[in-house]
């Protein structure tokens, strides 16, 4: 039983890839520049704006440490996100580009 080569270049070259690959990259650039720039307001943050920090919000709790708590929030967030609009978007798109390999790379 033989396997047809596939043509990757003629896949590379069809329009739905190129949609799909533009979507999810320029998606995935927003979603990494969000969470660079959070990420870098807590040192930024914690340099610049100490008295902002340094508020309690109650016992030993502050502004800071609930700023740095968030990060984690947030990332979760952004990996529920993605998955939600990978699993609804992109693996659509990308379902159809499959169903088509042998017939636009064979």
């Amino acid at each position: 039983m033989g396997t047809k080569a596939i043509n990757w270049a003629a896949i590379d070259a069809d329009p739905r890839f190129q949609r799909l690959h533009k979507k999810k990259t320029s998606f995935l650039m927003g979603l990494m520049i969000f969470s660079v720039a959070y990420y870098f307001l807590l040192p930024v943050g914690a340099a610049y704006f100490q008295d902002l920090f340094k508020i309690k919000v109650f016992g030993p709790v502050n502004v800071g440490l609930l700023f740095a708590l968030s990060e984690f929030i947030v990332a979760w967030g952004i990996a529920f996100y993605y998955s939600k609009k990978a699993n609804t978007e992109f693996d659509a798109m990308a379902e159809e580009l499959v169903r088509d390999a042998e017939r636009i790379g064979g």
